[in-house]
């Protein structure tokens, strides 16, 4: 039996764990999906050919749906060389596991079932219907959103958020062009002429990126967050070039009525999000402003976000104009592939070494699984439809005793 180790750039949470029984995965090869994603406009895929050809050097068998790499860059040929196979969604489909990027959408439902290992993004917390379907098949579902580190970050929701941070200002900028429905505002402003007011709801990953791409153009900026930690340490980086307010009612209606561009960047790990703006707030607004909400994958933080897609990104609800593209990285595929699958393989390699056993010892990948063998093991999708919820240590420690 060969044994192989893997080395890291730098230190990960993950890598020790999956280093340290290398040999253990040679025993019990594992066969590992990647399938296309079939949601609009998303080109992300959930492996790189590198990550496929150290799962195969360490013993696994790896399915790539034809084409699932095309819209990161990626050929099939590059994927075959690397030591996979090329089949149909069938065929990614029927592996033990299936690594994809966002959820499962309707057509997808009927792959889910009680053997199979899932590791995606999920979102439960605003899909009931999603919900109801791993449930139903007894899917172990293992959220990439829901993994959280001891020092209570989000390894690898990270990425994305900074990927959507950043594009949230691109989007802004450009819907609050007149052609396109916007006040016909130049964020950065001209010589003589004030620049564009954009504020934020929340100062995490995606409103520390905002900020900064927004500051970047030029715009002012005010981010709101509960936190005065947060904003005293925003503050301090920015060297007071922005402006930090404690998060309120009171606060946030005084800023609407000057905001050209509203960013939602609030998050509740694994749960809803909650209305920060309602529907009567809007009337604060100016016609022809501009709401990116970041949060509509959970939800929204504005009542009356909805999610749309690339191809259909905006509408208007009492004249401003409000983006709610749920997937906003699939629009820059090559950078978000790499970015989330430098965050995601290390736990990738750990599943595939070690199946289900690992999650019993990892209480990172615990806070990952929402559901597992038709339980729901993730206390806010729980709380956000009324389900039973069961601890995941008990429901694996359920699973293991039947086994």
């Amino acid at each position: 039996m060969r044994c192989f180790t893997v080395t890291q750039p730098s230190p990960h949470p993950a890598a020790s764990f999956a280093v340290s029984r290398t040999c253990a995965a040679q025993e019990n090869p594992m066969h590992i999906g990647l399938p296309k994603e079939i949601k609009v406009k998303e080109n992300r895929v959930a492996l790189t050919p590198g990550g496929v050809a150290t799962l195969v050097r360490r013993g696994h068998r790896v399915t790539v749906q034809e084409g699932a790499g095309v819209g990161s860059g990626i050929r099939d040929q590059e994927y075959v060389d690397a030591g996979a196979q090329l089949g149909s969604a069938d065929d990614a489909w029927a592996a033990e596991m299936v690594v994809k990027v966002k959820e499962p959408v309707a057509s997808e439902y009927g792959y889910l079932r009680d053997d199979l290992l899932l590791f995606t993004y999920l979102h439960l917390a605003a899909d009931r219907p999603l919900t109801d379907a791993l449930l139903e098949a007894g899917t172990t579902g293992v959220a990439y959103e829901t993994v959280q580190a001891e020092d209570r970050s989000l390894p690898l929701l990270t990425p994305m958020s900074e990927v959507a941070g950043r594009l949230s200002v691109q989007a802004g900028a450009y819907h609050l062009q007149k052609p396109v429905g916007g006040r016909g505002v130049l964020l950065g402003g001209v010589p003589g002429v004030q620049a564009g007011h954009v504020v934020i709801l929340g100062g995490g990953v995606v409103g520390t990126n905002a900020a900064k791409m927004a500051m970047g153009l030029g715009a002012k900026v005010t981010i709101l967050d509960v936190s005065h930690r947060r904003l005293t340490y925003l503050d301090d980086i920015y060297f007071g070039r922005l402006t930090t307010m404690m998060s309120s009612e009171a606060n946030l209606r005084a800023l609407l009525p000057e905001a050209d561009l509203l960013i939602g960047g609030v998050l509740i790990p694994g749960a809803k999000a909650p209305h920060l703006v309602t529907r009567d707030m809007l009337d604060l607004m100016q016609e022809g402003s501009v709401i990116v909400d970041v949060a509509v994958d959970q939800g929204g933080c504005v009542e009356t976000i909805h999610a749309t897609t690339h191809t259909d990104p905006t509408y208007e609800v009492a004249g401003v104009v409000h983006y709610g593209v749920a997937n906003m990285p699939g629009a820059v595929p090559r950078t978000s592939t790499f970015a989330l699958t430098n965050a995601t393989f290390p736990y990738v390699l750990m599943l595939a070494d070690h199946g289900l056993d690992v999650l019993r010892g990892h209480a990172a990948l615990q806070l990952g699984v929402n559901t597992h063998r038709g339980q729901l093991t993730y206390q806010g999708v729980a709380d956000a439809f009324g389900l039973p919820y069961v601890q995941v240590t008990e429901a694996l420690g359920a699973w293991g005793a039947q086994a």
